[in-house]
C-alpha cells in the first residue's frame, strides 16, 4: 500500500493572477512545489487564455479539462455602443456619452491606475460626483468607496481592471470602456455588470481609429454587433459646456457606523434605530445597509443627513451605544 503523502495545490482565479502581473511568481511558486506526480493540481479560471493553457501543459500531468455551461442561462440584453475618438478627445466624448444616455449610476474603466487617477481627479475638480478604485487601495477604502457606490452615494466610480474584480451593483445604468481592454474576455466581464435583473444595460467604449480590429475582435467573441457612432462634430458642445451639465448630487449620502455582524447587528437593527420613535424617519429615505464584520453602512436621503447621524448617536441599537460618521 503506498502511503505516499500527496499534495494538492489549487490555484483559483489563475487568469485574474496572470492579468494582475504575477506570472512570473505563479510560475516560481509552481516551479519550487513537489513534483508534478507527487502532487494534485488544479488550476480554476473563468477563462481559458493560451497563457492559462501553457501553464497546465507545463504545470500539470495529462490534465483533464472540466467546463461548466449552463444552457438555460440567459445572457443579459446590453446595447453595445463604440464613439469613434482621438486620445484628446477621449474626456470630451466622455463627457457627451454621459449627457446623451441618462444615468444614475456608471462604472468607466480604464486600463492603468495612472489614467484612473487622473480621469477621477479631473472630474472631481470639476464637481461631479466620482470616486475612484485601483490596486493601490488598502481594503479599508475599497470596501468604503464600493459601499457608496452601491448605495448610491457617488454617481460614477473610475476603476482598473484588477481592482474592479469582483464589482457587483444593483441598477447599474452604463459601463464605459474609457479605454478598450487588451483582451476581449475583459470587455465581456467589463460589459456584464450592467443589464441584469431583466433590465436593458448600456455598454460605450470610446474607440481610437487605429482599435477597429479590436472591436472587431470583440464582435468575434460576443457574436453580437457593436454599434458605431462618428467622432464628435465640431458642432456639439465643448468640453466645458457638457462637464457642466454632469454636476449633480448623488440623491443618497453614506453613513458609517462602528458595529458589525461580529456585534450581532443586522440590518433590521439599524432600520428601526433610525426609523423608530428615536430616529424619526421616514423609511423611504432609508436605502441600501451593507454589514461586514465590525462596521456597517448605511445610505440616507441627503436631506436628513445630519438628522441621521444626530438620532444613531444619541440613540442605541440593540441596546448599545455605536458611533455614527459621515462617510466623505
Amino acid at each position: 500500500m503506498n502511503t505516499q503523502a500527496v499534495a494538492t495545490v489549487v490555484l483559483d482565479e489563475a487568469d485574474r493572477m496572470l492579468d494582475m502581473g504575477f506570472q512570473a511568481e505563479t510560475e516560481a511558486i509552481l516551479s519550487a512545489l513537489p513534483k508534478p506526480n507527487e502532487r494534485q493540481t488544479v488550476f480554476f479560471s473563468a477563462t481559458f487564455p493560451r497563457a492559462i493553457e501553457a501553464l497546465s501543459l507545463t504545470h500539470q500531468r495529462n490534465p483533464v479539462r472540466v467546463v461548466l455551461d449552463d444552457p438555460e442561462q440567459v445572457m443579459p440584453e446590453i446595447r453595445q455602443i463604440a464613439i469613434t475618438a482621438a486620445p484628446e478627445q477621449k474626456l470630451q466624448a466622455l463627457y457627451w456619452a454621459l449627457t446623451k444616455y441618462p444615468h444614475e449610476s456608471v462604472l468607466v474603466f480604464c486600463n492603468f491606475k495612472a489614467t484612473v487617477a487622473e480621469l477621477e481627479g479631473t472630474l472631481a475638480a470639476l464637481g461631479v460626483s466620482v470616486d475612484y478604485l485601483h490596486g493601490d487601495l488598502e481594503q479599508f477604502d475599497r470596501d468604503q468607496v464600493l459601499a457608496r457606490f452601491r448605495n448610491q452615494s457617488v454617481r460614477i466610480l473610475i476603476a482598473s481592471d484588477v481592482a474592479g474584480r469582483g464589482i457587483d451593483v444593483e441598477d447599474l445604468d452604463i459601463v464605459v470602456n474609457y479605454e478598450l481592454p487588451p483582451k476581449p474576455e475583459i470587455y465581456l466581464h467589463r460589459i456584464g455588470r450592467t443589464g441584469r435583473a431583466g433590465k436593458v444595460g448600456l455598454a460605450v467604449s470610446l474607440a481610437t481609429p487605429r482599435e477597429a480590429s479590436k472591436l472587431a475582435a470583440i464582435e468575434g467573441l460576443t457574436t453580437t454587433p457593436i454599434e458605431r457612432l462618428p467622432a464628435i462634430a465640431d458642432s456639439e458642445p465643448g468640453v466645458e459646456v457638457l462637464a457642466h451639465g454632469l454636476v449633480r448630487e448623488a440623491r443618497m449620502h453614506t453613513l458609517l457606523i462602528s458595529g458589525g455582524r461580529k456585534d450581532k447587528i443586522r440590518p433590521g437593527d439599524i432600520l428601526g434605530a433610525l426609523t423608530g420613535e428615536a430616529g424619526g424617519l421616514s423609511g423611504a429615505d432609508i436605502g441600501k445597509i451593507e454589514i461586514h464584520d465590525r462596521l456597517s453602512y448605511v445610505a440616507v436621503a441627503r436631506g436628513v443627513r445630519q438628522r441621521a447621524v444626530q438620532s444613531l448617536n444619541k440613540g442605541r441599537i440593540k441596546g448599545k451605544r455605536f458611533r455614527a460618521t459621515l462617510v466623505p
